[in-house]
């Protein structure tokens, strides 16, 4: 880091936003035309309480849904199971049925939002459920807009709710990208992580390159698939953190822009520009929250989400300042989308396109950050890739030798956290935070006891055997897993038929 940089530090000649490499934001005019996607990510308790919770921020001014869902939806567990007990609503919504999802999404016009869903082992369930909803709505599949996280690699890597074998999952994730290509246009079948890898204790050079290593994963997936890399690349999308070093984190935005252009243009041959642009949600970073000091948080998050506006993200979550403690209270969530209109609506910074571009510390730092992660996306490649990579522990390693390097900075001081190793209180303060209604956890698994009496049991096992006889088959799976919701199969039961023939993983000790 120098004391001052000058147009010498800069080696690039200047771009143009709209055009290739994208480096300055992936169209011309950016939010002039257009602000971003505010997004706030929500789920708990039960379908109903979540629903509500959609409904108010709809009324706040939330232009797209986020749903987080619970650990037993996210590792393929009925409400009803044992293996769900005390993890019901916990730390999302519980989908078990296809009247759950009805319930989520009851009052909301499918034809006109768009929806986000985490959702990785399961997404194919999920996204099965939700074509089935709007079925009921009469909305048609190449109508529904939104996106399936469906980024199953990431989670060996950072986050672990994984269910099959990586084989057998990239299995999974390249049939949802066939399926949407194909029947969805509109629908994000992928929302490729960094995001996790970040709030692993990456670095953000890691995070970007990890990330676009997975990503090759997929489309090379895609291309064994037989699957036209112009046809299905330009529905795939990103989602990356946004941590407190400002400048770093807007560097790091224009740079993946720019690693991923390249990518597709001279890796995969892509032609179509639309192949070509970085489209990426960003979330504000959960690991950065504090428990002291709870109300630092809403400066925190304000600094991050700035630097995913300037960094041109297309759509955007801002954390609530109370989750270091729990799921965000009503109260908190509403000033975390505010803190999102204050930036959109007050401070100028969507009046013209990349607004930093032409600095000389930020026009260095994004050439620093492109080098570097490219320089790591190779290591990865001479590995044979990122499923290699993986097994070998190799990421898992890197990531937990910059987790470490990091937590010792903040332990001596070096790394300076305000009201944890400096400027702290003799005594906390405490603030209200929101508690899951025990009540309305009992009521969702004696609905789905009761959905499960109701249905013909007799067209359920006949979907479900259907489903089993083809995951050996080369068959696309997703039409068949849609077949397995409308009889209402329900999520416990089709991750079960999944079970039963691809195995569970268990990943080996790595040290």
């Amino acid at each position: 880091m120098k004391d001052v940089y000058h147009a010498a530090d800069i080696t690039r000649s200047s771009e143009e936003p709209g055009v290739f490499p994208f480096t300055r934001g992936i169209y011309a005019s950016m939010y002039r035309k257009k602000l971003w996607t505010m997004r706030q990510y929500s789920g708990f308790g039960s379908p109903h309480a979540t629903n509500e919770r959609f409904k108010f921020l709809i009324s706040q001014g939330q232009t797209g849904l986020s749903v987080a869902f619970d650990l037993p939806t996210q590792l393929g567990y009925d409400s009803d199971s044992q293996r769900s007990q005390g993890e019901v609503g916990r730390v999302g919504v519980p989908i078990s049925t296809v009247e759950d999802m009805a319930t989520l999404l009851n009052g909301v016009d499918l034809d006109k939002v768009s929806t986000s869903m985490t959702i990785n082992a399961t997404a194919a369930i999920m996204l099965a459920m939700y074509v089935s909803v709007g079925e009921a709505q009469g909305v048609p599949l190449d109508r529904l807009r939104g996106t399936t996280q469906n980024d199953i690699l990431k989670e060996y890597i950072a986050r672990n709710t994984y269910i099959f074998p990586p084989e057998q999952s990239l299995r999974l994730t390249t049939d949802i990208i066939e399926f949407c290509a194909q029947k969805m246009p509109e629908w994000h079948p992928i929302s490729i992580s960094g995001y996790h890898i970040r709030e692993s204790g990456s670095t953000a050079i890691q995070e970007l390159a990890y990330a676009f290593a997975n990503a090759k994963e997929y489309v090379r997936a895609c291309i064994r698939r037989g699957l036209a890399v112009d046809v299905f690349s330009p529905h795939l999308s990103f989602f990356f953190a946004s941590h407190n070093d400002v400048f770093e984190e807007i560097a790091k935005f224009r740079a993946a822009r720019r690693v991923w252009a390249r990518i597709m243009k001279e890796e995969f041959n892509a032609r179509n520009p639309e192949s070509l642009k970085l489209r990426f949600h960003t979330q504000t970073s959960g690991e950065t929250l504090t428990a002291q000091q709870p109300h630092n948080n809403v400066v925190r998050v304000t600094l991050q989400a700035l630097a995913a506006v300037l960094g041109g993200t297309q759509s955007l979550h801002t954390n609530s300042l109370d989750e270091a403690l729990a799921l965000p209270t009503e109260e908190a969530v509403k000033l975390a989308l505010r803190t999102q209109q204050i930036i959109a609506f007050e401070s100028g910074v969507a009046r013209t396109a990349d607004p930093m571009g032409g600095s000389y510390y930020l026009e260095n730092l994004t050439d620093e950050i492109e080098k570097a992660a490219l320089a790591e996306i190779e290591k990865v490649d001479e590995l044979g890739g990122s499923v290699k990579a993986i097994e070998k522990g190799y990421i898992q390693s890197r990531i937990r030798e910059s987790a470490f390097k990091q937590q010792m900075e903040v332990e001596s001081g070096t790394r300076k956290i305000v009201g944890v190793n400096i400027l702290k209180d003799a005594e906390p303060k405490k603030i209200s935070i929101h508690k899951i209604d025990s009540r309305a956890v009992r009521k969702q698994i004696a609905r789905v006891r009761s959905f499960k009496r109701r249905r013909s049991k007799t067209a359920t096992e006949r979907s479900l055997t259907k489903l089993s006889s083809a995951l050996t088959s080369k068959t696309n799976l997703v039409p068949l897993i849609i077949e397995a919701v409308r009889a209402k199969a329900t999520t416990g039961e089709i991750s079960d038929v999944v079970r039963e023939t691809y195995g569970e993983f268990h990943p080996k000790t790595i040290i």
